[in-house]
């Protein structure tokens, strides 16, 4: 299969197949005689776990280790479990700082006035309390 066959297979760009071989999350394509990739079956697949992941917000290093683990046919779960913990945790740090922040400007929001005048919490507060 050529690059564009396999990045329809598998749901991706062929730029992000050629990023992910960059960064060796993939392997660098065996080529053809006449210079473009060559890609088989097992390489759907592995752009599919490999886009599933950054999907669900792991990154290129996770989804290095994963990978690892989803070819190791003697792996423990519990390692890949280990992992996804790891990203939950992850993922309620930012969603608690994104609900700061979205607090914060509602405090603001609601204290401006929104009306012909210059004066603006919202503004005081982005210039570090003055005017």
């Amino acid at each position: 299969m050529n690059i564009g066959e396999v990045a329809t297979q598998a749901g991706v760009s062929p730029k992000t197949i050629r990023y992910y071989e960059s960064v060796g999350l993939i392997p660098t394509a065996a080529r053809r005689n006449n210079g473009y990739r060559a890609y088989n079956e097992a390489d759907v697949n592995t752009l599919r776990f490999v886009q599933r992941g950054r999907e669900l917000g792991f990154s290129v290093a996770e989804i290095e280790e994963l990978l690892a683990l989803w070819r190791n046919k003697r792996r423990r779960s519990a390692a890949v479990k280990l992992i996804a913990l790891a990203k939950i945790d992850e993922i309620e740090r930012k969603i608690a700082a994104l609900e700061s922040m979205k607090r914060a400007i509602h405090y603001l929001a609601v204290n401006c006035h929104g009306d012909a005048r210059p004066e603006c919490p919202i503004l005081d507060e982005l210039a570090g309390g003055r005017s």
